[in-house]
């Protein structure tokens, strides 16, 4: 086996190669400009939302507290004529500086995972493919697996988690790429 802490430099690279990656994606490539909508009156919605004052966070409209609650007939005329929102509030102002770092950390540990996985399955000097094959497939669970969830729970349309499955299979084979590459 070898030793975790003996990854950090394929650790290192392989996330800022997502991160790299993810930049030219999100930035230079575009396929990802229509995930989102823009409201039809944008700058009236913004000064509704201002008058309710909502602290960042999470909202859902309509919400039921309770089973007994959704299952009545207030909340089911109330869901039925809709709209069905779910909305994340920032703090104004927010920048992409603190995302930004956080998604580098999240690369980061995504990378340690997959280091992880694959000194368990390979020695030192393995081959390039099995290195491969193994840090490949844990990053994608990291990167991609979990995106369905949105398109299941919250609405999101298939077509944006599938895109983002697209991104998390590139990020998964540049950091299988990475450390089959600098396998000890």
């Amino acid at each position: 086996m070898v030793p975790t802490l003996s990854l950090w430099l394929p650790v290192l690279l392989s996330a800022a190669a997502a991160f790299a990656a993810s930049t030219v994606i999100h930035m230079l490539l575009g396929y990802h400009s229509r995930d989102y909508k823009r409201a039809p009156d944008e700058d009236g919605l913004l000064e509704a939302l201002r008058g309710f004052d909502l602290a960042p966070g999470d909202y859902v409209a309509p919400k039921a507290d309770s089973v007994k609650e959704m299952g009545s007939e207030e909340f089911r005329a109330k869901a039925e004529r809709g709209p069905s929102v779910m909305l994340s509030v920032m703090p104004p102002g927010t920048g992409m500086s603190k995302q930004m770092t956080l998604w580098f950390l999240y690369c980061a540990v995504v990378s340690i995972f997959a280091g992880y996985v694959a000194a368990m399955a390979n020695g030192p000097g393995a081959e390039y493919m099995d290195v491969f094959r193994y840090a490949s497939i844990t990053a994608f669970a990291g990167y991609a697996l979990g995106a369905p969830i949105r398109s299941i729970w919250f609405g999101q349309s298939w077509g944006t988690t599938a895109r983002n499955m697209l991104d998390g299979l590139i990020y998964a084979l540049l950091t299988g790429g990475v450390f089959g590459w600098l396998w000890p």
